[in-house]
């Protein structure tokens, strides 16, 4: 048990360590300059992490984890880092997958459609359209 438990602490503090980093500009930010090497999935999941937290339905110890996974993936300086060619957004995308699966239960269709069009409103129907069918 004192395994789990500490486990437990050092991801808090993990979390804490990089909710820090999380802004709604910085966010907007990374997906605009990340499409191309993050890929769709990952950014499609982010946004829906960043409409999941403006959910007054989704707890704040919810909101918490969401911020601190967003925080990870708009940081450069991560586990690995995301100027390493093709594995750098790697750990960025099991940090973001970690989260969707956190805050499965507050994702709702509406969500996934406001996530959607964002991602049509910054890239344009064709990235949109890609995305439908990576989904």
């Amino acid at each position: 048990m004192e395994d789990y438990e500490r486990n437990r602490l050092e991801g808090k503090a993990q979390v804490e360590k990089y909710e820090k980093d999380y802004s709604e500009k910085k966010l907007w930010e990374k997906i605009r300059d990340t499409v191309h090497v993050a890929g769709l999935k990952v950014l499609n999941q982010a946004l829906i992490l960043y409409y999941v937290a403006q959910s007054p339905n989704c707890p704040t110890k919810i909101k918490a984890g969401i911020f601190g996974a967003l925080g990870y993936f708009i940081s450069p300086l991560d586990l690995i880092p995301d100027l390493a060619p093709v594995v750098g957004y790697t750990d960025d995308a099991l940090v973001i997958a970690a989260a969707i699966a956190m805050a499965q239960m507050y994702i709702t269709d509406d969500i996934k459609k406001q996530a959607r069009a964002k991602i049509e409103s910054i890239f344009g129907e064709k990235f949109a359209m890609k995305l439908d069918e990576e989904l």
